[in-house]
């Protein structure tokens, strides 16, 4: 899947259009379904990028370098957040149904639906960035930078969410 002319993000753009901020239920555990990562899993941009850092590869590897970064970051969060909600139920004592009424809140809410917003409007400039990058020739260092600073604020975002996600699951067990 090519999100420009000088993109080709592949399964990273499919995932993300698909996936980010989306909450589903898995089994008896919710899923909160979202990508994330640290902070620093991007490099910083250098005000003055060697010619090569503005290629095509360099565009290509930011996406993919940001895609990893949340991906992992996913990985090594989703699991322990489900966890987490599994043992809410239990020291609830929860039916299924019960839990997953309860538990709602827990994975959507105003705020989590404000980054659910940022991350889509990060995404749609992203493929704007995109669209506009198909009719340049070859990309400029000012497109470079722009979209690894829009990158990085979409994992920015998603490593919030997950931080906000945690909290209030902590919150509950302290009640």
């Amino acid at each position: 899947m090519r999100l420009s002319g000088f993109l080709d993000v592949g399964r990273t753009a499919r995932l993300a259009a698909t996936v980010v901020g989306a909450t589903v239920f898995c089994a008896t555990v919710f899923c909160a379904t979202v990508f994330c990562a640290t902070a620093g899993a991007l490099v910083a941009v250098a005000t003055a990028a060697p010619a090569h850092a503005c290629e095509r590869a360099a565009f290509e590897a930011v996406v993919t370098d940001a895609a990893n970064a949340l991906r992992d970051l996913n990985q090594k969060n989703k699991p322990p957040f489900q966890a987490r909600l599994k043992d809410l139920k239990e020291k609830r004592g929860w039916s299924h149904d019960q839990f997953l009424k309860e538990a709602a809140p827990l994975v959507q809410d105003a705020k989590i639906s404000e980054y659910d917003e940022r991350s889509s409007t990060l995404l749609e400039k992203i493929q704007t960035m995109g669209a506009e990058g198909a009719g340049m020739s070859q990309p400029g260092c000012t497109a470079f930078a722009e979209l690894q600073g829009v990158m990085k604020a979409l994992v920015d975002v998603q490593t919030e969410k997950w931080t906000y996600m945690f909290s209030k699951i902590e919150q509950e067990f302290k009640r």
